[in-house]
């Protein structure tokens, strides 16, 4: 792979620690030049891992620690593939039962999840977009994974304690 072409490496700073990704501007260019985006107006500064599920994913990029949704730009069109599968330490968009809602939230898998994969062209089995891996920093996104979790609000498994996003940046 020739420099020009390498896939662009983002940071992921956060309360618990940092976190590198390798985001596949190759395989998901429309997700990627989404996330830049936001990564580039610092959007995600400040926000927080706002989902925690043990044993499935951390989900964050969307709401303030009072748990305030973010104004995002409009919705990215969903780049989920056979070959862009949701397995241990990919990111992935997060997005409503639209198939094309997703925004700027994303997640984490903490493990395999098949069932999040691509499967046919139905809105059931559309599947989510896997855009990224990450290279460093599973110890962290598992630690996240392992936190105290409870209901705020109308949301159910929000960490007891705010895991903050200081910032994502590019590398």
């Amino acid at each position: 792979m020739t420099e020009e072409s390498a896939n662009p490496i983002v940071v992921i700073d956060t309360s618990m620690g940092s976190i590198t990704a390798e985001l596949w501007a190759d395989r998901a260019p429309k997700t990627v030049e989404n996330m830049l985006a936001y990564i580039d107006d610092k959007f995600y500064d400040g926000l927080i891992f706002h989902r925690v599920i043990p044993d499935f994913m951390i989900q964050g990029g969307g709401m303030d620690p009072d748990m305030k949704q973010k104004a995002t730009r409009a919705p990215v069109i969903n780049e989920a593939s056979a070959e862009l599968r949701n397995d241990r330490g990919t990111l992935a968009m997060a997005r409503t039962s639209d198939v094309n809602s997703a925004t700027a939230q994303f997640f984490i898998n903490l493990v395999d999840n098949g069932f999040l994969n691509h499967q046919n062209e139905t809105a059931q089995g559309f599947g989510y977009c896997a855009f990224g891996s990450v290279t460093e920093g599973m110890d962290v996104v598992s630690k996240i994974g392992a936190v105290s979790t409870g209901r705020q609000g109308f949301h159910d498994d929000v960490p007891v304690e705010a895991v903050t996003i200081n910032s994502i940046s590019r590398a």
